[in-house]
């Protein structure tokens, strides 16, 4: 889009703004269809500027999600304009510093970073069911077998068949283990809380050493622990296995009080890993070769790693974990 366009629309909802001051420019960010810019109000005055794809449903609701999120005192940046006509939404700007940047930062500076995100999707999680009902209506569909099972063939197809090219008759084999199936519906049947839905360190801001959400647009009914799996496996950063238990036990530990975080905890985190594995890796193949974003690529051989590991722990998925050492026996990078 002209960013003329976007400038005039700029100063026609913030009139108070001087003219020759307001610059603007686009921020390249992950895979979305959305497109951000950061708008130079003053020397001193940002704002973040998102056009989304009016098409698409979930991106209708990221204000609505936004204004949830703020009421309950959930870090997030605040809504300033929609311009729902046009698609356009002004938030705030909080800066440019997410959880990822600090990957090569020592453990003491990070554990601080990563506790603090942990705090705030605690929030998300510990929400009462009553109040969940309220946003039903500005959510996509929920976590439950179908999802699931989705994620499991979006892996297979698109990791599996477009990046690493195993045949569909053997893909068509793997993805019709039992398993796989029981494993969907095991986790379908379990208690939902609200998740975020995408809890990876690109989508964690830091602003003043406190941790932000962003990209909550697919936030819906699901399991606590898909959230935890998505940031303890994020295939963006490389988790030593004790800074994982860390915050395990963190995580645990501010959930004390809670009956959801039971006996089970441990073996459903282990499931959801799983799931959201599939998920990014089918994502990544996706975005790769299908849209041309060919930087996702190199973010597989990690997921494949972490996958082929949660999956070897599967009794009933041995033929899945010895493609994956296969495929990883193949590519010297991963």
């Amino acid at each position: 889009m002209r960013t003329e366009f976007l400038l005039r629309r700029t100063r026609m909802h913030f009139p108070l703004l001087e003219v020759a001051d307001v610059k603007i420019r686009p921020i390249e960010k992950g895979g979305s269809d959305r497109k951000f810019y950061r708008i130079r109000c003053s020397q001193n005055q940002t704002l973040i500027l998102v056009k989304y794809n009016l098409e698409r449903e979930e991106n209708r609701h990221y204000v609505e999600i936004a204004k949830f999120l703020e009421t309950h005192g959930i870090r997030a940046p605040k809504i300033y304009f929609h311009d729902a006509a046009e698609g356009l939404i002004w938030i705030e700007d909080l800066g440019e510093h997410d959880l990822y940047g600090y990957r090569h930062d020592s453990w003491l500076v990070r554990r601080v970073f990563y506790e603090s995100a942990l705090d705030e999707i605690i929030k998300l999680h510990r929400l009462p069911e009553s109040v969940c009902e309220e946003m039903k209506e500005h959510l996509p569909a929920e976590f439950n077998t179908a999802l699931y099972r989705w994620e499991q063939r979006y892996f297979f197809n698109n990791c599996l068949g477009r990046y690493f090219k195993v045949s569909e008759s053997t893909r068509k084999e793997l993805a019709a283990l039992p398993s796989l199936r029981e494993i969907a519906k095991r986790l379908a049947s379990l208690p939902r809380v609200l998740v975020h839905r995408d809890f990876q360190s690109q989508n964690v801001i830091i602003q003043n050493g406190q941790a932000n959400l962003i990209d909550f647009q697919g936030m819906r009914p699901g399991l606590a622990e898909y959230d935890l799996a998505s940031l303890l496996f994020d295939p963006y950063v490389e988790l030593a296995a004790a800074e994982r238990s860390e915050l395990i036990c963190y995580y645990r530990q501010k959930q004390a009080d809670n009956r959801r975080v039971n006996g089970q905890f441990d073996d459903t985190l282990q499931l959801c890993a799983m799931q959201r594995m599939m998920q990014a890796l089918g994502a990544y193949g996706f975005l790769g070769l299908v849209r041309g974003h060919e930087h996702f690529l190199q973010y597989i051989p990690r997921a494949v790693r972490s996958l082929r590991g949660i999956v070897g722990k599967i009794e009933d998925l041995k033929p899945l974990a010895s493609l994956l050492h296969e495929l990883g026996s193949s590519d010297q990078s991963v």
